[in-house]
């Protein structure tokens, strides 16, 4: 029995390669605007790493994602980037275009499950990205609802322990196999997302598990076979 489901929101609800790809090459015109939103979310990772380590203190994605811009600029492309610039993108992950499947789909989920954000975003930033997309979520599961980063266990067992559920009773959507391995290490289902072109013009290469409890071509084809 599935009651809610949790998505994750960069990459398999919203198309961050083509909205922070924009704003970049618009702020840093003379770099790749492409390769270095690639290079950025490289940083991703590691970044939350250091924090669910104890080699930093808490602190937001917004924060984390300005430092390593920052760093990015000036280590690997020798730009000192403005204030207003390294503001400007940092933003745009506020408000990334969702896939085209993807306001629709939550609609017609809404009708049978509680569908919530389950994201390494704080609760602002999904909130704007929500209303900047007509996303209506039940629910919106930022990170500094817990002060950790999936893949911590805290994650996976604070959206069941906050919806009243069994872990087993949330499915959890995604676009990333170890997104979907550390859910289901924790008891919760997964239904595996393909979004091949989350990096861009070249399809990742990405194989989802046979444990996953569903395989979809998108939002829409899940929302087909959970009979929404």
């Amino acid at each position: 029995m599935i009651k809610v489901l949790a998505f994750d929101t960069f990459g398999t609800v919203t198309d961050w390669h083509t909205g922070v790809s924009n704003v970049l090459a618009q702020k840093f015109p003379t770099i790749d605007g492409s390769q270095l939103a690639r290079d950025w979310r490289q940083t991703y990772a590691p970044a939350l790493a250091e924090v669910e380590s104890g080699v930093r203190e808490w602190a937001l994605l917004d924060e984390l994602h300005r430092e390593t811009l920052d760093r990015l600029l000036r280590d690997s492309y020798g730009v000192v980037a403005t204030p207003t610039q390294l503001d400007a993108a940092v933003h745009a992950w506020h408000v990334i275009p969702g896939w085209p499947d993807a306001a629709d789909s939550i609609r017609r989920l809404k009708s049978k499950f509680i569908v919530t954000a389950l994201s390494n975003g704080n609760v602002a930033l999904l909130t704007e990205m929500a209303k900047h997309n007509g996303f209506e979520w039940d629910f919106i599961g930022g990170a500094d609802l817990w002060h950790h980063y999936k893949p911590a266990s805290e994650v996976y067992l604070g959206i069941a322990e906050l919806m009243r559920v069994r872990p087993d009773e949330v499915l959890m959507v995604a676009a990333h196999s170890a997104d979907l391995a550390a859910a289901r290490s924790c008891g919760l289902q997964t239904a595996y997302i393909e979004r091949p072109y989350e990096w861009g013009p070249e399809a990742k290469e990405e194989l989802p598990s046979p444990l996953d409890a569903f395989r979809a071509t998108g939002m829409d084809d899940l929302a087909d076979q959970l009979g929404c």
